[in-house]
């Protein structure tokens, strides 16, 4: 193994740790480290290793029961050389190896180097915080916290692998284990990897169960036990040398989570959030300062543009390594930017939608799935009657719902995002030219999906929803972009709500706890409505209302031509020029296609960036 190397792909991710370096190589084995100091500032350089330098660790994230471990352990007659959660990881591997994993309560990515079995052990996190990828080769393994590491070894090749396009442009991200590149893979979340002599194993060690053990609680008790479980997971996730902050959005789940942080801390604690300038834009920023103020943080928040977007544009491509649709990851950037003076560590709300059932597709969904069941032998009349009535006095959205009457749930369910009503191909697919459209194999497209839905055959609407989309959308759409956002900035972001504590225990709830009528996260809202202020418990919910539908329209409608329409991006043979065209002026018109054209604009860039070494400028 080459030292420069290991150093090279080090100095790739400098961003993701700046504060400290280190290397270890020996043999077969090289392991390179960028630290970012949050617990036991003064030692906890990495490489790390156990006693008597048998193991060596680097690891990537936070262990929030590492003092209680650490206990444990001592107890074992382990000799502790620092007071940091990733020596607690080595030692713990030492007493149980591999079912270590079934102990640690955090987020995680790390590599153990077991010099007496010649071993190395890689583990990502139940949930898939924090990113892991490899690449094998015939003689090799190289892994990394980015896909830009890995390409810094130059005897990797740098190619596309076509199909995968037609997933992302189907759930407009990339779910599963494969990478657009060829042969650059994601170590799943809950599962870890083992290199053996030569034998490289993959296996899961965890995994989300709807089995509702709690069925026979009583709502007053689950509100208590929730209660308790939230107070404990923020304050275990306050545990740093530096300081916290909290991302706010107005919303109920950050401002929950602000609440317990508050209370869980003597210190003064800073709040941050961003708005957006343009007429007729959301504003976030009045409900996240009421939070502010109610909880009496020191509050700072900002105002990005059209122009602060496109200009990021190129470098979030960058950062996120794969082509999503994630435009609030720009808003997230800008703010985490501006974290940065003030903290090291932020707190968000991200993931009680997913683990309390938050979005109005699986309201909507678990609606249309019991009319089915109660009218089935009348299903064909009532659609035709829907039709009719929705043809005569049109109400947004209930064509979608109407073409459903007659179809299985798990023919619709396959993205959340690109269509959360029904698959048919995909909104891009018209645009593909005729030699591509050929060459897709949709049942690959759809393989990840497929898997997950046969998973969990027979269950309700509703845990199937659950158990897909923490599967899929959470960890390659919503926590890559938290990741790679914050980190971008040398800021550690981290998520309470999905704790997997938190998330076992909502899983095990009555469905009617989550979902009670139409009311979205039932239980979760009512344990924090004693907790927040009620304007931000009551107020409608809004996402993150990033302006960029207006901004692709408008302010970068030229930027957005004049990349899509380019000769090169013709030529790559995807997509055919008039049928983009079409898709802009129609989008130009008022027809809603801002994802889509948001991703044709990823894809290209991202080809550019990675494919060619092109430093793109918009």
């Amino acid at each position: 193994m080459s030292p420069s190397l290991v150093q090279a792909m080090a100095d790739t991710i400098r961003h993701r740790g700046p504060d400290d370096e280190g290397y270890y190589v020996s043999g077969p084995i090289g392991l390179g480290f960028r630290r970012l100091s949050i617990i036991d500032l003064s030692s906890g350089h990495q490489p790390l290793s156990n006693e008597d330098g048998t193991l060596q660790i680097i690891f990537n994230g936070e262990i929030y029961n590492y003092q209680e471990l650490r206990a444990y352990l001592l107890s074992k007659g382990h000799v502790f050389k620092t007071q940091t959660d990733t020596e607690v990881i080595v030692h713990l591997y030492e007493e149980l190896g591999p079912e270590c994993l079934g102990k640690l309560r955090g987020m995680f990515a790390f590599a153990i180097w077991d010099e007496n079995a010649q071993t190395l052990f890689l583990a990502r996190d139940r949930v898939g915080i924090k990113p892991l990828y490899y690449h094998l080769a015939d003689e090799a393994l190289v892994f990394a916290s980015e896909i830009k590491a890995i390409l810094a070894d130059s005897s990797i090749k740098r190619g596309i692998a076509p199909e995968m396009i037609d997933r992302f442009l189907t759930f407009l991200y990339v779910p599963g284990e494969e990478t657009l590149l060829k042969g650059i893979r994601k170590v799943p979340p809950g599962h870890y990897l083992l290199v053996r002599d030569g034998k490289v194993t993959l296996r899961q060690y965890w995994d989300l169960q709807f089995a509702h053990p709690s069925q026979n609680m009583s709502f007053k008790d689950a509100e208590a036990d929730l209660l308790s479980l939230l107070a404990e997971t923020v304050e275990l996730h306050m545990i740093a040398d530096v300081p916290v902050g909290v991302l706010l959005s107005g919303g109920v789940d950050s401002t929950g989570v602000l609440s317990f942080a508050v209370h869980g801390t003597e210190k003064k604690m800073s709040s941050f959030t961003v708005g957006f300038s343009g007429e007729e834009v959301a504003d976030e920023r009045p409900y996240a300062r009421l939070a502010a103020e109610t909880f009496g943080t020191q509050h700072h928040d900002m105002t990005i543009s059209a122009n602060d977007f496109a200009a990021f544009l190129p470098k979030y491509v960058w950062h996120m390594e794969e082509p999503v649709c994630e435009p609030p990851a720009i808003a997230l950037y800008y703010v985490s930017k501006l974290a940065r003076n003030y903290v090291k560590v932020l707190l968000s709300g991200e993931g009680g939608d997913e683990a309390f059932a938050g979005y109005s597709n699986y309201r909507n969904l678990v609606w249309l799935e019991r009319i089915k069941r109660g009218l089935a032998p009348l299903n064909g009349a009532l659609t035709k009657g829907l039709s009719v009535a929705n043809w005569l006095f049109p109400v947004p959205g209930v064509a979608h719902y109407v073409s459903l009457m007659n179809d299985h749930f798990p023919d619709y369910y396959y993205s959340r995002t690109s269509n959360p009503y029904r698959y048919t191909g995909n909104r891009l697919g018209k645009l593909y030219s005729a030699d591509f459209a050929q060459a897709i194999d949709r049942e690959h497209t759809l393989e990840p999906v497929r898997e997950l839905q046969a998973h969990v055959q027979g269950r309700n609407t509703l845990d199937a929803m659950l158990y897909i989309d923490t599967k899929t959308w959470l960890p390659d759409d919503l926590l890559i972009k938290a990741d790679k956002m914050t980190m971008a900035n040398s800021v550690e972001l981290r998520v309470p709500l999905l704790d997997h504590r938190i998330l076992e225990f909502a899983a095990a709830l009555p469905s009617n706890f989550k979902l009670k009528g139409f009311t979205l996260k039932y239980i979760l809202k009512k344990v924090l409505s004693q907790k927040i202020p009620k304007e931000i418990h009551n107020r409608k919910k809004t996402g993150f209302p990033v302006p960029y539908e207006s901004w692709l329209r408008h302010d970068l409608k030229d930027v957005v031509w004049a990349l899509l329409t380019d000769r090169r991006t013709v030529e790559r043979g995807y997509f055919r020029k008039d049928a983009v065209e079409r898709l802009l002026r129609a989008n130009s018109n008022g027809t809603n296609y801002s994802k889509e054209i948001f991703s044709l604009l990823s894809l290209e860039i991202w080809q550019r960036t990675f494919l060619e070494r092109e430093q793109v400028v918009l």
